[in-house]
């Protein structure tokens, strides 16, 4: 999002706003009027938000290329924290005399202001009908708070607090998505089932296919936890992530995330685990037969989360990673696990699929089977994400 801070007292609550953003992995940038300046540095809402801070409309780097056009179109959303009576009449009057005027006024993003002024700039007759001529043209609007204020007086007109501004955020960012208000369940990466204190039994999922559809989920609305298993991966922005190490782990922290509306389980369980794990290290001993692994079944996630019940997800979608017979194979699982659908695909040697980028995959309902092309593993993500949008997105929700 794009974050204008104006002039006023109440600028330096700008800087916690931003750390609540970042908090929530939203990418801020800041632009800072003159007047704004006179209350929080540059350097401060830079080392807050990681990016350069704007100020200068005529700035011969930026406005090569048109930079007041890029940065008014880039953001999802513009925010005006503080939005000064001065401001917000310059707003209304459709003025472009500095950058943050021209930016608003160049612009087809959803605007969000939070005014701040003294009480009686509030109620005078002029910021009414600005105000007034700013909700006509669609501009929404957090606050003010009554309260004291810096001039000793006491009314309306104080900042909103930066957590009710960041709950007005995070309403408008969700908006307009279909899984807005959904709750979303994937697992993600391998199982490492312990033999001893340092060996392990595990496969070689890399987690890239769960985590790219736990971030498409976050995009289009969702309310997404993760539960994955050991990877090198980044945690998704907007996404709840959970690491767990072994099946049994991983059963737990899925039955604590329902309820969900949709579970995605596109982890590889470990199918098996050893009925004991030494507590040192197993050692070998020359001359000596291996030992031999006494295994018992893990749990199965799949099975347990389709079961019916009151706690069953709407959706569950199952993955079956296969080397031969894929659909057949696939199909037979969606059956025996009572999954809704399942993700089929090819993990045999030569194809790269499980550690790599891309993935070929058979999506199998109760309808028949769709053969997808060989694509990357976010296309994938993206195009099964508005599958779930199109199933879930227009039911009235419980």
């Amino acid at each position: 999002m794009l974050l204008i801070v104006s002039g006023g007292i109440a600028a330096y609550k700008s800087l916690e706003l931003i750390r609540l953003l970042r908090a929530r992995d939203i990418a801020v940038d800041c632009v800072l009027t003159r007047s704004g300046a006179q209350f929080v540095t540059p350097l401060s809402l830079q080392a807050l938000s990681g990016t350069p801070v704007h100020g200068e409309l005529f700035s011969l780097t930026e406005e090569s290329e048109m930079g007041h056009i890029a940065l008014s179109r880039s953001a999802d959303l513009i925010v005006v924290c503080p939005a000064s009576a001065d401001l917000l009449a310059r707003m209304a009057a459709g003025l472009a005399d500095d950058l943050a005027t021209t930016l608003l006024l160049a612009t087809d993003t959803a605007v969000l202001v939070a005014p701040a002024m003294n009480v009686r700039m509030w109620e005078h007759p002029a910021t009414r009908a600005n105000l007034a001529v700013l909700r006509a043209r669609g501009i929404h609007m957090v606050g003010p708070e009554e309260g004291a204020m810096a001039c000793n007086e006491f009314g309306r007109g104080r900042l909103a607090e930066p957590a009710a501004i960041l709950e007005a955020i995070l309403s408008m960012l969700a908006s307009g998505r279909p899984l807005a208000g959904r709750r979303a369940l994937v697992t993600a990466g391998p199982t490492h089932e312990p033999i001893d204190a340092v060996r392990y039994l595990a496969n070689r999922s890399s987690g890239k296919q769960g985590y790219a559809i736990a971030s498409c989920l976050a995009e289009q609305g969702a309310d997404v936890t993760l539960v994955s298993g050991p990877v090198a991966l980044d945690a998704p922005a907007g996404v709840r992530r959970i690491m767990v190490e072994t099946a049994v782990d991983m059963q737990l922290a899925c039955e604590a995330a329902l309820p969900a509306d949709v579970a995605v389980l596109a982890a590889a369980v470990g199918d098996w685990r050893t009925r004991e794990v030494l507590s040192g290290k197993l050692k070998k001993q020359a001359g000596s037969p291996p030992p031999e692994l006494a295994l018992v079944a893990n749990p199965d996630i799949l099975a347990g989360l389709s079961a019916p019940g009151p706690r069953r997800p709407r959706l569950v979608i199952g993955f079956a990673a296969e080397t031969d017979d894929i659909v057949a194979r696939a199909t037979a699982k969606r059956l025996r696990k009572g999954c809704d659908w399942i993700v089929g695909n090819d993990v045999s040697a030569g194809t790269g699929i499980m550690g790599g980028d891309e993935n070929r995959i058979h999506l199998i309902d109760e309808a028949g089977v769709e053969d997808w092309p060989r694509m990357t593993k976010h296309e994938v993500a993206r195009r099964l994400v508005e599958r779930i949008a199109r199933l879930l997105g227009g039911e009235t929700r419980p």
